[in-house]
């Protein structure tokens, strides 16, 4: 009937205009006075409906606490791009890390799958404490190896490895969930299914 016709082309309609859209964020992570290396920083895009949000870049500072970031996804809506810094930086001996994170504007986002500009956030220093400030209760490896150069000596190996496989099998998990959902919403476009992502 035309009603089942008018349906089923608008939403191929709504799949032809989802778009890719990228972002690019580089800057430098201070502890004080002193680089903050080894920090664990990651590239979101939040998205504020029932979806998860998309990993989009993720990794650690240099030596001299610098970072660079970059990557993208298809969306129907502008991304909500947002860099978020993991780290123990003026925290003691407190469980897990503490997570801070920043919005970036949406000037910089890219039509297309490379980012074609990058934001420069600047220098943070992490001893501040920022608002809204989170902890993240995923121990990285190198947060848990800062923390037995400290006064956390009594951990043994085995608490240490048996952390380590949960919290890299964790983000794995997530990336492959990302990555899965990118490539359906490209076999929409191409298909024009209906299949939800």
């Amino acid at each position: 009937s035309r009603m089942k016709y008018t349906i089923v082309f608008a939403l191929f309609g709504c799949v032809l205009a989802m778009r890719d859209q990228s972002i690019a964020v580089t800057g430098k992570l201070l502890c004080g006075s002193k680089p903050a290396s080894g920090v664990r920083v990651k590239l979101w895009e939040e998205d504020s409906g029932p979806e998860p949000d998309d990993l989009l870049d993720q990794g650690y500072t240099d030596a001299d606490g610098a970072f660079s970031l970059k990557g993208g996804t298809a969306e129907l809506a502008p991304i909500d791009p947002v860099f978020k810094a993991y780290h123990d930086c003026d925290d003691g001996l407190l469980p897990g890390s503490r997570k801070v994170k920043f919005g970036l504007p949406k000037s910089y986002i890219t039509a297309g799958k490379v980012p074609n500009k990058t934001y420069d956030i600047g220098t943070i220093n992490l001893e501040t404490i920022f608002h809204r400030e989170e902890r993240e209760m995923l121990i990285s490896k190198r947060s848990i190896r800062a923390r037995r150069e400290g006064a956390n000596e009594e951990m043994d190996d085995a608490e240490i490895y048996a952390r380590e496989r949960k919290h890299f099998q964790e983000e794995d998990d997530l990336i492959r969930r990302a990555e899965g959902r990118r490539e359906c919403k490209k076999r929409q476009r191409r298909e024009g299914s209906r299949r939800n992502c």
